[in-house]
């Protein structure tokens, strides 16, 4: 019979003993060793709450959670444990931590706080690191989402880079607050502006409320482009389930003069030229006119 008490969480040999259990036992189908003399229920194992209470319980002396584990903790719908990130200070003593990616860097009290019970870097912290490491539209992803939960400001992070000018990775920082928006709400929404901005079109505006002549509410796109009275939309899984709806304020917008063109993940990443090129035909084609 499994003891109840280690059916919850992580736990080490000496813990193991004192319900009953033995090494031996430990090898058993039912366990999964998780590095560090750490255990935990099969079943569990890959659970990121149990994964981070093992380590959290062996970390060095002011090391933290960090990168996208950090994010993870405050909230941020990216992977924690591919791998599991942990900064410890520059000036202290080789840390080896199985299972984890260790950085070193120097980390003020100012910028550490507790998510979950775990030392974590702050969320300013969390996405200034993000946004020097990531891929540039991994670290864009990141900051859209962090910025919509209002979890940092962009004037904060622009405060950071100033003053941390040596640090590496600050010029793909301050490219990455640029190129944020708060108004986004979704990665694929992120990668389909992105995807635009890179190929040196207009930047789009993002979640503009759009109005008939009557000043009747007609929707809100994704993406709007004013001067050319073009919207557009990324179709997600939401979009397949909501489509007798979203059918019908098309039409509203199609029938007040509005144009739309719609995009799915397919189409972003797979065919990215094919929605580059309908979207620059699309801006090409028509221009509000003055009082139109």
């Amino acid at each position: 019979m499994i003891p109840a008490a280690l059916t919850r969480g992580p736990f080490n040999l000496e813990e193991a003993r004192r319900h009953g259990l033995t090494k031996d036992h430990l090898l058993g189908a039912s366990w999964r060793r998780l590095g560090g003399g750490f255990y935990a229920l099969g079943v569990i194992a890959d659970d990121p709450d149990v994964v981070l209470a093992a380590i959290g319980r062996r970390l060095p002396t002011r090391a933290v959670f960090s990168g996208r584990t950090a994010a993870w903790l405050h909230g941020l719908d990216l992977p924690p444990c591919d791998p599991v990130e942990v900064t410890v200070p520059s000036a202290g003593q080789s840390s080896r931590l199985t299972g984890t990616a260790v950085r070193r860097s120097d980390i003020s009290a100012s910028e550490t706080v507790t998510r979950r019970g775990y030392p974590t870097t702050s969320g300013v912290r969390t996405l200034a690191d993000l946004g020097r490491r990531l891929p540039l539209v991994e670290a864009v992803a990141a900051l859209d989402m962090a910025l919509h939960k209002r979890l940092v400001k962009s004037d904060d992070l622009r405060s950071w880079v100033c003053a941390h000018q040596r640090y590496p990775g600050i010029r793909r920082l301050r490219q990455t607050i640029e190129l944020a928006e708060p108004a986004t709400e979704s990665v694929m929404e992120t990668r389909l502006r992105l995807l635009l901005v890179m190929a040196r079109l207009p930047r789009p505006q993002a979640q503009v409320p759009l109005h008939d002549r009557a000043g009747h509410f007609l929707g809100r796109p994704d993406f709007y482009y004013a001067l050319h009275r073009l919207a557009l939309e990324y179709d997600g899984a939401s979009h397949r389930e909501n489509l007798t709806g979203d059918n019908r304020r098309q039409n509203r917008l199609v029938d007040a003069g509005y144009r739309l063109l719609r995009f799915t993940a397919a189409d972003v990443l797979s065919a990215p030229d094919s929605v580059v090129d309908l979207v620059r035909r699309a801006l090409s084609a028509g221009t509000k006119q003055p009082g139109s």
